[in-house]
């Protein structure tokens, strides 16, 4: 039997996530061919699991308010694609593999009364909540559906501002510069970006002098 409609609307698709393996051939086809601006990055070193691989999470915008965004697995080579578009991934040839499932849907609400009552609303279901997570500047709740996709509910906890526009533009620079490079690491990416911070801020320095 259906639920009355919601006075909590969706707001449309948040961003749909996907895992990369060439993150550069990433950043050239959205931001440098298509025109798609980097507008977040969110970087993680011991997410999760032990076992858990550091990551880089990054948003272009695609019109809207609307995002499409790739998750980064340092030390990862893909081993062989799986179904719905995840795939195995493995440290070398002696390693185990470890299953990469970042491709998700995530549907935008307006605020936190939205996230519960679709929080309540699934967990009285056959497909409750599996994580209530607040990262950086959203918080979201998750869950599969029956076919094994991932679903994402998220709210804003606060306006992305331009300075962290600006730090998503360092981070994606450094990274192109790591994985470009022998053995990137989340530490590299992390010592390039502090570089490029310190070649900028010397740049800007020097243009507002003249």
């Amino acid at each position: 039997m259906p639920l009355e409609p919601l006075e909590h609307k969706v707001r449309g698709v948040d961003h749909a996530a996907f895992p990369t393996f060439d993150p550069v051939a990433t950043v050239r086809f959205y931001r440098d061919t298509l025109g798609f601006p980097v507008v977040h990055s969110i970087c993680a070193a011991g997410w999760g699991p032990e076992d858990h691989p550091d990551f880089i999470h990054f948003f272009f915008d695609i019109g809207n308010d609307d995002r499409i965004a790739f998750f980064y697995y340092f030390g990862l080579e893909p081993v062989h694609e799986a179904p719905r578009g995840d795939a195995y991934a493995g440290f070398g040839p002696d390693t185990p593999e470890f299953f990469v499932r970042s491709r998700h849907l995530a549907i935008h609400v307006d605020d936190q009364d939205d996230l519960l009552e679709y929080r309540r609303r699934l967990d009285a279901s056959s497909w409750p909540v599996e994580m209530q997570i607040q990262h950086e500047t959203i918080e979201s709740i998750y869950t599969h559906d029956p076919n094994g996709y991932m679903v994402e509910f998220t709210r804003a906890m606060r306006p992305v501002t331009p300075q962290e526009d600006l730090d998503a533009t360092l981070t994606i620079d450094a990274l192109l510069d790591v994985v470009g490079a022998p053995e990137p690491s989340f530490g590299k990416l992390l010592a390039r970006k502090a570089e490029l911070i310190v070649e900028r801020a010397a740049a800007w320095e020097l243009e507002q002098s003249r």
